[in-house]
C-alpha cells in the first residue's frame, strides 16, 4: 500500500482515491509542476493535502476566498494536522507572530490570500519557511477570461524565482480550454503535468422547466423526490420566504446566507448535514468546501449569473453516484428581471470611484493612509448616508476586492463588548463553580486590562486563539457570564467587514484597474447571454451544451436532461387517454391533474384542449374538469 493512500484512509478515512488524485499526487511527490482540472465534487484539496503532509516542510496555500480557508484550515486542525490562514485583517504583529510560528512551530500548511504576496517584507519572510509545496487553488481567477480574474493572482508567478525546485499545484474546477492555457502561462509552471477530469455527470440530469408557479413546481418535485436537497435563491430576503412557505407545505426546511450570524449559520448546516432537515435553501453564500454526498436534487428558483456558477452549484448533487437532479425553475418574466439584476447595474469607472473615495471619507481615512486598517460595515446604512443604490454598490465593492484594494467580507460579524460589574473575588468564586470556563475568563482578564472599570470591545476569535479552544466557547461562556449578571454584555451585528488593503489614492487606484472593469463587464454580460441561451434552446441536449461551454465536445446526447426527456415522454393520445381515466374517479383541476400523472403543465393543458375540443370534457364552477 502506497504512502499516499496510508494518509488517505488514517484522516480521510476513504479506502481509495478518486480518478485522477493518485496520479496528481504522484506528479507532485516527483517534483513537477502540475495542472488539474477537476470539476466540482473531484476533491481539489486531497491533491495538495496528501502530498504536504508526506514532504517534510510546510507547504503554502493560495486561496481567495477567506470562508474556504477558514473552512480547510478548521477541517485540518480537527484531524491533529498544524494548519493556520494569513487572511485580511491581521494586524502586522499577528502576521509576523503566524509567520514565526510557521517557521519554528512545525506548521504543515499556511493558507494565504494572493494579495498578500503584493508585500516584499511577507515574501521575504516565505523566503525564510521550508516551503514543500505551493498550491494555487482557484486558479482560474489569475485568467482575465476567468469568471473571477483578480490582478493579484498575476503576483503568484514571481514566487519562481524564490523557490525554483519547489513544485507548483494549480487547481481549478472551472476552466475552458483558453483559460487552462492562459493559468499554465502565467503562473509559468515550467512543463507542466497536466490533469484534466471529464466535466460529464453521467448520473445528473439538468433540466429546464418552464413554469409560471414555481412554488407549486417545487412541492412536485419535492414531494417526488424526498432526499436531501438544496434550493439556490438569489438574495437573503428570498432564502428566508422560501423557506418559510416549504415549511408551510409540510417540507422540514432551512436556510443559509451570508448575513445569518456563525451560530446560526453552523446550527442551520448541520440540520441538513444530519437530514434533520430535507432541504436547505441557500444564497450562493453556501456550498464552499460542502461535500454530502447525497444531495438528490439541486433547484435553482431564479437564473444563475454564469455557466460556471451554475455547473458549480448543480454539481453539488448526486455525489454518491445515484442519479440526481439539477434543475432551473424559469417563467417568462426571468430573463429581463435577471438581467436588471446583473447586467444593468454593472458600475461603470465613475461610480466605483465614487463608492471608493466615499467609503475612505465614512471612515476618515485621510489621503496616503488607511492600510491594514480594519472596520466593521454595514452596506445599507452607508448606501442610505450617500443615497446609492446597493446593488451596484455592492458590485463595486466586489470589484474593489477582487483587484485586491479592499477585502469585503459580506458575512454577519458581531462587534461584542463587556464589562465586569462583579468585584473580582467574586469572579475568582464563579471560576471556582464553573472550572470549564476558566481558560476563557482568564484570557480575557489577561487580555483587556481595565475591564472592570470601562465596557472594553473584545476579540472572540483572538480570545479563542489564545485560550486554545474554539469562538463558539468563547461566546456560550459570555453568554453564561451575562446571565448570571457577573458582566454587562453589548453586541452590535453588522452584516460585513471592510479591510483596506493599500493607502488611499483616489484617482491613482481606480485609473490603475480601470480597464479591468471595462473587461469584466464585458465579460459577464457575455457569460449572461450563454446563461439565456441555455434555458432557451429546446432543441439541444442540455449537458451537451454545458460540455460544449466548456470545450468538451460530445456527439451524443445524454438521455436523462430536460431535452432527452421531452423526447421520450408519452404521445399526446396516451396522455389524454390517462386524463381521461383520473376524471372517471372525480372532477379534478388542471394542476391535479399535472400533479397525479407527474407531466408537465405544457402537456397537461395540451391534453385538456384537445379534450375540451372534442367535447369530451367540462369545468365546473370551481374550475375542475368532469367528463361529459
Amino acid at each position: 500500500m502506497s504512502e499516499a493512500l496510508q494518509i488517505l484512509q488514517k484522516y480521510w478515512k476513504h479506502d481509495s482515491f478518486r480518478e485522477p488524485q493518485e496520479e496528481i499526487i504522484q506528479s507532485v511527490l516527483s517534483g513537477n509542476d502540475t495542472f488539474a482540472l477537476l470539476p466540482t465534487g473531484g476533491g481539489k484539496s486531497v491533491c495538495f493535502q496528501i502530498p504536504a503532509i508526506q514532504l517534510n516542510g510546510i507547504c503554502l496555500v493560495i486561496s481567495p476566498l477567506i470562508a474556504l480557508m477558514k473552512d480547510q484550515v478548521q477541517n485540518l486542525q480537527s484531524k491533529n494536522i498544524k494548519a493556520i490562514a494569513l487572511t485580511g485583517g491581521v494586524s502586522q504583529d499577528d502576521v509576523i507572530d503566524i509567520l514565526d510560528n510557521c517557521q519554528f512551530g512545525n506548521y504543515k500548511f499556511l493558507y494565504l490570500s494572493p494579495e498578500r504576496l503584493q508585500h516584499d517584507w511577507i515574501v521575504e519572510r516565505l523566503k525564510q519557511l521550508p516551503i514543500n509545496l505551493i498550491a494555487i487553488d482557484e486558479a482560474h481567477c489569475v485568467s482575465q477570461w476567468g469568471h473571477d480574474f483578480r490582478p493579484a493572482y498575476l503576483k503568484i508567478s514571481a514566487l519562481k524565482e524564490h523557490f525554483p525546485t519547489t513544485p507548483f499545484l494549480a487547481l481549478t474546477a472551472t476552466a475552458n480550454k483558453r483559460v487552462q492555457e492562459d493559468i499554465c502561462k502565467n503562473l509559468a509552471l515550467v512543463n507542466p503535468k497536466v490533469f484534466t477530469k471529464s466535466f460529464t455527470r453521467e448520473n445528473l440530469a439538468y433540466h429546464v422547466i418552464k413554469t409560471e408557479d414555481k412554488l407549486f413546481k417545487i412541492q412536485q418535485i419535492l414531494t417526488k423526490n424526498p432526499q436531501s436537497s438544496i434550493i439556490y435563491v438569489r438574495n437573503r430576503k428570498s432564502c428566508v420566504e422560501t423557506s418559510q412557505q416549504l415549511n408551510q407545505l409540510g417540507f422540514s426546511c432551512t436556510f443559509y446566507h451570508g448575513g445569518l450570524p456563525a451560530k446560526e449559520k453552523e446550527k442551520n448546516m448541520q440540520s441538513w448535514l444530519e437530514n434533520k432537515s430535507q432541504v436547505i435553501v441557500a444564497t450562493n453564500a453556501f456550498g464552499m468546501g460542502i461535500d454530502k454526498p447525497d444531495v438528490k436534487t439541486v433547484i435553482h428558483i431564479q437564473l444563475p449569473e454564469n455557466l460556471e456558477n451554475y455547473y458549480q452549484e448543480a454539481g453539488r448533487a448526486g455525489r454518491n453516484g445515484e442519479k440526481a437532479f439539477g434543475i432551473i425553475l424559469t417563467n417568462a418574466t426571468d430573463i429581463g428581471y435577471t438581467k436588471a439584476q446583473f447586467i444593468d447595474v454593472l458600475p461603470d469607472k465613475k461610480f466605483v470611484r465614487d463608492v471608493y473615495v466615499k467609503l475612505n471619507n465614512y471612515f476618515q481615512i485621510a489621503y496616503g493612509e488607511g492600510y491594514n486598517e480594519s472596520f466593521a460595515f454595514n452596506l445599507n446604512q452607508f448606501c442610505a448616508h450617500y443615497h446609492f443604490p446597493v446593488i451596484p454598490t455592492f458590485n463595486s465593492l466586489q470589484f474593489l476586492d477582487r483587484q485586491g484594494i479592499l477585502t469585503f467580507q459580506s458575512e454577519s460579524t458581531e462587534k461584542i463588548s463587556l464589562q465586569f460589574i462583579i468585584p473580582s473575588k467574586e469572579v475568582i468564586r464563579y471560576i471556582s463553580l464553573h472550572p470549564h470556563d476558566e481558560p476563557v475568563i482568564t484570557t480575557i482578564l489577561r487580555t483587556y486590562s481595565g475591564i472592570f472599570e470601562v465596557e472594553t470591545t473584545i476579540n472572540p476569535h483572538l480570545v479563542a486563539k489564545k485560550a486554545h479552544t474554539t469562538e463558539a466557547h468563547v461566546e456560550e461562556v459570555i453568554d453564561k457570564l451575562a446571565a448570571s449578571q457577573c458582566i454587562i454584555l453589548h453586541a452590535k451585528n453588522n452584516d460585513s467587514s471592510i479591510t483596506f488593503n493599500e493607502v488611499r489614492e483616489d484617482d491613482l487606484t481606480i485609473n490603475r484597474v480601470a480597464k479591468f472593469l471595462e473587461h469584466q463587464n464585458k465579460l459577464k454580460q457575455d457569460q449572461f447571454q450563454r446563461v439565456v441561451h441555455y434555458i432557451s434552446d429546446e432543441n439541444t441536449c442540455k449537458n451537451k451544451m454545458l460540455l460544449a461551454y466548456f470545450d468538451e465536445i460530445t456527439k451524443e446526447d445524454c438521455g436523462i436532461c430536460s431535452y432527452c426527456f421531452s423526447k421520450k415522454k408519452a404521445n399526446p393520445t396516451e396522455i389524454t387517454q390517462n386524463v381521461i381515466q383520473l376524471l372517471k374517479k372525480e372532477p379534478l383541476s388542471s394542476r391535479e391533474i399535472e400533479n397525479q400523472l407527474h407531466i408537465s403543465s405544457e402537456a397537461t393543458i395540451f391534453a385538456i384542449q384537445l379534450l375540451l375540443e372534442n367535447n369530451r370534457i367540462k369545468i365546473n364552477s370551481n374550475n375542475q374538469y368532469y367528463l361529459i
